[in-house]
């Protein structure tokens, strides 16, 4: 299925606490071991893949992302649609590349090069 989502992020300003959290309520198996302290659980636990980590000064909130085929058209389109680029195509670790954009009432979307 094309343009699927592909993994949820919960940020916030304690990422172990968050973890923690998480873990306990929904008993995921969260693995925080890399160097960004980002906490992975995947779609085994949860049904679809996804981190809990830090803010980073970005401030606390919940994204989806979408696994999309080009990240740059993508938003472009979303922003002849109203949206705004808040990160362009980005690579983030080996192999994996985000950008974020805001929809018309400022939520904020993620994107996942597919």
């Amino acid at each position: 299925m094309p343009n699927h989502i592909s993994h949820v992020e919960i940020i916030g300003t304690d990422a172990p606490r968050l973890q923690t959290f998480y873990a306990d309520l929904f008993d995921w198996k969260v693995n925080a071991d890399n160097p960004f302290n980002y906490g992975i659980f995947d779609a085994s636990d949860a049904g679809i893949g996804g981190g809990i980590g830090d803010d980073m000064g970005g401030g606390k909130r919940v994204t989806v992302y979408v696994g999309v085929y080009d990240l740059q058209a993508y938003l472009d389109k979303a922003e002849s649609l109203g949206g705004t680029t808040v990160m362009p195509p980005t690579e983030i670790m080996d192999g994996v590349t985000i950008a974020l954009f805001t929809d018309p009432d400022g939520n904020v979307t993620g994107l996942t090069q597919n």
